[in-house]
């Protein structure tokens, strides 16, 4: 019998291919696929050199469909909707009833999981699926339907901000306690081990941010404990091992039971927030709805509480 070989083009390459066809910007198809806008490049050139012809006219302030360009589109467009549609009645009835979200593993293990049974109590039938990683998820390539995004207003401009972030040092009641290398002025860190990340992306900024807003610049503390995650940095400050920059609303929970404590009052409003992402899959899913509903709730419950007041601080 003689095999069908399908001469095509990558899906990868048609999803990048149509995004920007559709925005006519390789930056908003970049935004849209969680992609750097040179990658885009990158694959519309790729593209165009297996078809064998230019798809885009590329002017100074304007970027047009040629006449091949054109053509492909409304193909890729129609293919693309089928695929979608075929697929999501593959998925059946079931998946009808979950909903999948992409986060940060410090944000689904000390935010989102605490209070994950509320949700779930109020919604019998539900399955909520948590993808708890760094990697940026193309939501609509590995079928996610919401994602939580921890970054800058400029990098998730036109999504739904959550709330924004705080940041104010945080330390084990303990250490706090510590007669021998007292807090009770921000210069007092300079006795104590800081708690920070290793992400190449942060480190030191959000300490820095806090730093300078006292007045302390050229900063050497006593030490320094590094860690890849966020909710290990806060399990050893936690267990005393030194002072951590809380993040609020993270941490709220953290402080109420009061494993943690804020040795001084000033917060200080970071550079980037948490908002939130609905894939275009995820449209008309009555359980995404409610999701979406139920989480803009606990967060505009922590957007309005004084973070002073749940920490307990002392100034």
């Amino acid at each position: 019998m003689h095999s069908q070989h399908w001469q095509v083009p990558p899906l990868e390459l048609l999803l990048a291919f149509e995004a920007a066809a559709r925005h006519l910007s390789f930056t908003k198809a970049a935004g849209e696929l969680f992609l750097t806008q040179s990658a885009v490049s990158r694959q519309i050139q790729a593209l165009e050199e297996s078809l064998g012809g230019k798809l885009f006219e590329r002017r100074t302030r304007a970027l047009l469909l040629t006449e091949n360009g054109q053509r492909l589109y409304q193909v890729a467009q129609e293919l693309l909707r089928e695929l979608q549609e075929a697929t999501q009645k593959l998925r059946g009835a079931a998946a009808a009833r979950t909903v999948t979200v992409t986060t940060t593993p410090g944000f689904a293990s000390l935010w989102l999981i605490p209070r994950l049974n509320g949700y779930l109590q109020a919604n019998p039938g539900v399955d909520v699926r948590i993808s708890a990683s760094y990697e940026m998820t193309n939501l609509e390539r590995d079928g996610v339907d919401l994602a939580i995004r921890y970054a800058s207003a400029r990098e998730m401009e036109g999504q739904r901000r959550l709330f924004e972030e705080e940041v104010i040092p945080v330390c084990s009641p303990a250490l706090a306690a510590d007669a021998s290398r007292p807090l009770r002025e921000p210069a007092d860190l300079r006795a104590h081990v800081l708690l920070h990340s290793d992400d190449a992306r942060y480190s030191w900024m959000e300490w820095n941010l806090w730093l300078h807003a006292h007045g302390l610049r050229d900063f050497k503390p006593a030490g320094v404990l590094q860690f890849n995650q966020y909710d290990q940095l806060v399990q050893a400050a936690v267990n005393g091992q030194g002072v951590a920059l809380g993040r609020l609303p993270l941490l709220r929970g953290t402080l109420r039971e009061k494993k943690l404590v804020t040795p001084f009052r000033k917060s200080v409003v970071s550079s980037r927030g948490y908002y939130l992402v609905r894939s275009r899959r995820a449209a008309g899913k009555p359980d995404v709805a409610d999701f979406e509903a139920w989480l803009l709730d606990e967060t505009g419950k922590d957007a309005t509480k004084d973070p002073q007041k749940i920490a307990g601080a002392k100034g």
